[in-house]
């Protein structure tokens, strides 16, 4: 798969939706993961991303202004050992509680399907971070309807092992703007993935589009030590 230049992807997408990008380090230091959401309606742009423990969690901005909860407002990413979950919606919990009882990624995701925000559809992606004894895996679902068909569920996982430094996997829910919002299909895109993380984080966060990106999550683990260094960045209650 040929690599692609992640922020002419971002910058040339004004609504890719929700996306996750898993990878390793340049220098294979670092298991690397970032998460970010958009909205194009008034209830989804008002929304902050929050520290939680080990994890973060979405919470409405503006709470007077907050209509419906339902699908907006989750933890994106929680922490279950030496496991980071991510995901863009409540299986987050769904992945957590089933891998606590021993099912693997895959098994805690069969109990779930795509969002029920018809006309859209949105599909459900989800990311698993695996790091023990100094050696780093992941993988990344998506659950998604047959071509807007909501009686039909399909199912994809993509699992990286051993994963190559400088590397990582980017996908997001949306092919692209319109009405209904399309799908995104294939395997998720190849992506480089630099040491520095504030760079990073910088070079997502303003290629994002300005009047849609909402919030962001960047995290770096040392995958010999484990210790994580995190960065938030919220559009709202950002200085002018």
């Amino acid at each position: 798969m040929e690599m692609i230049s992640l922020a002419e992807e971002l910058k040339s997408n004004s609504y890719p939706g929700r996306g996750i990008i898993l990878g390793r380090s340049e220098d294979g230091r670092s298991a690397v993961a970032a998460y970010f959401i958009m909205g194009r309606s008034e209830n989804s742009r008002n929304r902050i991303f929050v520290e939680d423990g080990q994890g973060i969690r979405t919470q409405a901005y503006d709470p007077s202004k907050l209509t419906d909860p339902s699908l907006i407002i989750y933890a994106p990413v929680r922490v279950l050992g030496n496991k980071t979950i991510v995901t863009n919606g409540d299986q987050t919990d769904t992945i957590y509680e089933g891998m606590d009882k021993q099912l693997t990624f895959e098994q805690s995701l069969r109990s779930r399907e795509f969002e029920p925000d018809a006309p859209n559809y949105t599909p459900r992606i989800s990311g698993i971070m695996h790091v023990e004894g100094g050696k780093y895996s992941y993988a990344l679902s998506i659950l998604k309807s047959n071509n807007g068909d909501p009686s039909s569920c399909l199912r994809f996982t993509f699992a990286y092992n051993d994963c190559a430094a400088g590397e990582g996997h980017f996908i997001h829910t949306y092919k692209g703007d319109g009405n209904p919002l399309p799908s995104f299909e294939g395997e998720p895109k190849l992506v480089a993935i630099p040491n520095d993380m504030e760079k990073f984080t910088n070079m997502l966060w303003n290629n994002l589009n300005e009047d849609n990106k909402v919030s962001l999550f960047v995290r770096y683990i040392d995958i010999a030590t484990g210790v994580t260094h995190t960065i938030i960045k919220n559009k709202n209650g950002q200085e002018e």
